[in-house]
């Protein structure tokens, strides 16, 4: 689990649906070719759950992504100085990446 990654929930998911339900090897394959910025971070929580699992005695060879979501964090606003003296809000938004493995 990647907590407040500083990047937008809906780029994230566009890359974290394409790992779902993949075999391990296959994930960390499509993440290490897909040209987005999340892709790194998705591969950081990815390899952090499967050296869990290695932990826990599991079989590295036979596990695969169970469960792959982006969840919303909590907003930045900041403000924008436009014309006449006005403000516009702008919201820097932050995911949480959760990755869970199981043995197949």
């Amino acid at each position: 689990m990647h907590r407040f990654a500083r990047v937008s929930p809906r780029k994230a998911r566009l890359v974290i649906d394409l790992i779902r339900g993949q075999h391990v090897n296959a994930a960390q394959d499509i993440l290490r070719f897909t040209p987005k910025r999340s892709s790194k971070m998705i591969d950081k929580v990815l390899r952090s759950a499967i050296a869990n699992a290695s932990e826990d005695e599991a079989d590295v060879r036979s596990l695969y992504v169970v469960t792959a979501r982006i969840d919303e964090g909590p907003r930045m606003r900041r403000w924008r100085p436009k014309d006449r003296g006005r403000a516009h809000p702008i919201l820097k938004r932050i995911s949480h990446i959760v990755v869970e493995v199981e043995q197949r």
